[in-house]
Order: C-alpha cells, then sequence, then structure tokens
C-alpha cells in the first residue's frame, strides 16, 4: 500500500488521520519541487494543508520525516510482501520478489514515480536528508534481518546470515538506484534492482525453514 493508497477496513477517524498525512506528504514535495528542501517551512507545508504546524508535528517529528516517509513506507511494504511469499521460498528469492514487486507498484503510479524520484533526489543533494536517510535505513534493516531470521528459522543473534542478508540486500538496491540515476535514466528501478537480487541468489540464498 503506497501513501497514495486508500486504506481499507479503517474507522472514519483512522481515514481521517491517513488524509491528513497523505495530504501533508502531497504538499511537503511539491514545496520540495518548487522551492527546494531547504528554503521549505514546517509552517508553509501545514498552510498549504490548511492544518496548523502543532498539527504537522502530530505525524511527523521534522521536515526530513516527511521527506523520508516514501522510504519508510516502501520498507514496511516490503514486509507485507516477504510475508506473502511461499514459506519454502529461499530468502533472496522471496527478497528479490518482495523488492521488485515494491517498486514496480510505484512506479505504475505518476504520484508515487515523481515522489520517489524527488526523494533520491533529496537524500543525493540535502545532508540533512541523507543523515536522516541513513539513520531509518538503519533501524529498519535490523527490522529486516529479523524478518529474515523468523522466515530462515534461525535467532539473529546467534546467527549473522539474517544480518548479511539484509545489509547485502540494502547495497544491491542502493546499486541499481544509483545505476538508475547515473547511468541508465531510461531503464525502470524495478529491472535494475531485479538483475542485481538475480546476482545475490548465486551467492547468499539461503533455504527457508519451510
Amino acid at each position: 500500500m503506497s501513501p497514495n493508497t486508500t486504506v481499507e477496513g479503517m474507522g472514519l477517524r483512522e481515514r481521517k488521520k491517513q488524509r491528513t498525512r497523505k495530504a501533508l506528504i502531497e504538499a511537503a514535495f511539491d514545496l520540495f519541487g518548487t522551492k527546494g528542501f531547504e528554503a521549505t517551512t514546517v509552517d508553509e507545508i501545514s498552510e498549504a494543508v490548511e492544518v496548523s504546524s502543532r498539527t504537522f508535528f502530530r505525524y511527523f517529528g521534522s521536515k526530513e520525516d516527511v521527506a523520508i516517509s516514501i522510504q519508510l513506507q516502501q520498507f514496511l511494504e516490503v514486509y507485507q510482501a516477504l510475508e506473502a511469499r511461499p514459506t519454502h521460498e529461499p530468502v533472496v528469492t522471496a527478497l528479490r520478489h518482495a523488492v521488485v514487486d515494491v517498486l514496480r507498484a510505484y512506479e505504475e503510479d505518476e504520484a508515487d514515480a515523481s515522489q520517489f524520484a524527488c526523494v533520491m533526489d533529496l537524500v543525493q543533494h540535502s545532508p540533512a536528508v541523507m543523515a536522516r536517510s541513513l539513520e531509518m535505513c538503519t533501524e529498519q534493516l535490523d527490522e529486516l534481518a529479523r524478518r529474515v531470521a523468523v522466515r530462515m528459522g534461525v535467532d539473529p543473534v546467534t546467527d549473522p546470515r539474517p544480518k548479511l542478508v539484509a545489509s547485502v540486500a540494502s547495497a544491491a538496491l542502493q546499486v541499481a538506484v544509483r545505476a538508475w540515476r547515473e547511468d541508465e535514466p531510461d531503464e525502470k528501478v524495478s529491472d535494475l534492482a531485479d538483475r542485481a537480487f538475480a546476482l545475490l541468489e548465486a551467492g547468499i540464498n539461503y533455504p527457508a525453514a519451510g
């Protein structure tokens, strides 16, 4: 589920909160695109949605948190996609399908694709966004390793393989994104990621416990 997707099964209050969060993200990225990240203020983002800055901080801890919200959402969607993969599927194969499916879903939605491209640009050019992105990714790699460990049926504290898989998977995605931005802009990130993960499958595709 991308940030631009309606959430089913929520109560009225939760749906309203989801709409407000989505509106704040959209307003922020519109302003980032027109004014630049550094020149955009929290007050301007809030005013664009006709809410107070106090309301903004109920949803996000900082302007940087809005900027990386797409990345965080993608991690959450990868977790969901990973859980949906067949239990017998080797871990890298399962991760490959999960990551590529999430990326392709973003590419198929014009608004999502635009925000994703903006995030990648911000991470590259804004030290503040890069620092927050690295912090968030480090936190999520620990969570990804935990989920890989569950899939493998091992303890991530005593078995280093889940953390290895999570770290190498992250590196493969970074290579794909960098290739897309710098060398192959006409390619899809999902296709580049698919090829990168295919290379990993030959080396560390540990079996699942199921």
